[in-house]
């Protein structure tokens, strides 16, 4: 463990202090309070590692916004860029005009996407968007009107996107009817798997499900245009796929010429230590969709799809604000800065890193079931009993606050998965220190429970 004062949180004033009880005041008197906050922390400025709040506390950050920031706050390099562009243009509609920042981010783009360098891009201003200029692209391509989507999917909450999505109840209750011809099929979810069977002599019968209980009794697969996925579930609970898994459901989709979309909102842009996640699982998919890490924290969301599935007559879809010339200007930077840093090697280094020392906190401690995932985006799932599984959501919540009020922002997923997604520049001093405070708080919950 290190003790070097560069890797470690300060805590002035126990969290909330007065200054931020002033706005948490203010957002109950003026804001709609649709957010499910996990504390409440009022931010004020960050820098590399660290964010501080309104007191002048000084937190280590494992969220990264929401695995946003990517290069940590306040990166120089994609500053400069920012300034320097808003000095020249800050918006002229990429929808109407053309300007040289987003045309060669779509260049850029290509030359990383996993589907190869034949690829189109439709800019957006976030994930959502990006999920439903894929829904409209692929029925549009195809004129096919069937969606598929996965148990447990996260991709968005405006109205197209929340019909995909399915982790939590709360993100679809009255809003209905959602769009109509969209189907769900079981995530391989392997710790909790919904046909309780086992990884190693299962055969990937999750997609073998597709066939028999969908294609063969109701649903026509060539009437489907899209099948949208995450590799790894984000708001479902850090969930990564087998190994195996979609080379397996991509033959199927492709003996049915039914286009295969990534959702790498939360996982693409260097997070699992590849570019994109669905690299791990070596498939070529039909459309990406990105956003959050993509411009260093200003709204910017990507449709990348194969030439022919974007082809789209002008005047079909659009967006205003999408392609934006500052938050270009940034995710060209953020790209170039990944590269030159190399990024995507260091993120492996020391996810495996972060995933040892996980696993040494499994082993102290009963309440963590299991420990999963890629890179810098890992999920640690706490249960109240090991052989049971049963969800101890009731622990994370009081692990997350404790833990904020020791000085480390982290968050959860799923029903009660804490979620590991720091700044891809994360030191293994770092890891150290929030494995410490983490093993600390989790002794005292434990404690508590009797164990």
């Amino acid at each position: 463990m290190s003790n070097n004062k560069q890797f470690w949180p300060e805590i002035k004033v126990e969290p909330p202090g007065p200054a931020a009880e002033k706005v948490i005041s203010q957002d109950r008197r003026y804001v709609m309070q649709s957010f499910a906050r996990w504390y409440p922390m009022v931010a004020e400025k960050g820098k590399g590692m660290f964010v501080y709040d309104k007191d002048g506390n000084k937190y280590l950050d494992f969220n990264a916004g929401i695995a946003v920031m990517a290069l940590g706050h306040s990166n120089p390099q994609v500053t400069k860029a920012i300034i320097s562009q808003t000095r020249k243009l800050t918006h002229y509609s990429f929808t109407d005009f053309l300007y040289e920042p987003a045309v060669a981010l779509a260049e850029k783009l290509s030359e990383i996407a996993p589907q190869g360098r034949n690829t189109k891009a439709f800019f957006g201003n976030s994930g959502a968007e990006a999920n439903e200029a894929m829904i409209k692209a692929a029925r549009w391509s195809t004129k096919r009107s069937y969606i598929l989507a996965f148990t447990g999917s996260f991709h968005g909450r405006t109205l197209g996107a929340v019909s995909l999505t399915a982790s939590k109840p709360v993100q679809r209750r009255g809003f209905g009817p959602l769009l109509p011809g969209v189907e769900h099929v079981p995530f391989p979810y392997c710790y909790r798997c919904p046909f309780a069977l086992e990884p190693e002599s299962c055969g990937m019968y999750c997609v073998d499900y597709i066939q028999e209980q969908l294609f063969d009794k109701y649903l026509p697969a060539d009437e489907t245009a899209l099948f949208l996925a995450e590799a790894i579930q984000g708001e479902g609970g850090y969930v990564p796929a087998p190994d195996g898994y979609f080379g397996k459901l991509k033959r199927l989709l492709d003996a049915n010429d039914i286009p295969l979309g990534i959702d790498e909102v939360q996982s693409g842009v260097g997070r699992t230590g590849k570019w994109f996640a669905i690299e791990h699982y070596g498939v070529k998919p039909d459309y990406i969709s990105m956003a959050k890490a993509l411009a260093g924290g200003l709204p910017l969301g990507v449709l990348l799809g194969r030439d022919d599935l974007m082809g789209l007559e002008p005047g079909s879809h659009a967006s205003t604000f999408g392609g934006n010339p500052v938050a270009c200007s940034a995710a060209n930077a953020v790209l170039g800065q990944i590269k030159e840093l190399k990024i995507l090697k260091h993120v492996a280094d020391v996810g495996d890193y972060l995933k040892q020392r996980l696993v040494e906190l499994q082993d102290r401690f009963p309440l963590i079931g299991d420990v999963r995932g890629k890179g810098l985006m890992i999920g640690v799932e706490l249960v109240r009993d090991p052989k049971s599984k049963e969800p101890a959501d009731k622990e994370l919540a009081e692990l997350l606050l404790r833990s904020w009020k020791r000085g480390l922002a982290i968050i959860g997923s799923g029903r009660s998965v804490l979620r590991f997604a720091p700044p891809l520049i994360v030191q293994k001093g770092h890891i150290d220190c929030a494995i410490e405070l983490l093993g600390q708080e989790l002794k005292s919950i434990e404690g508590g429970r009797g164990n």
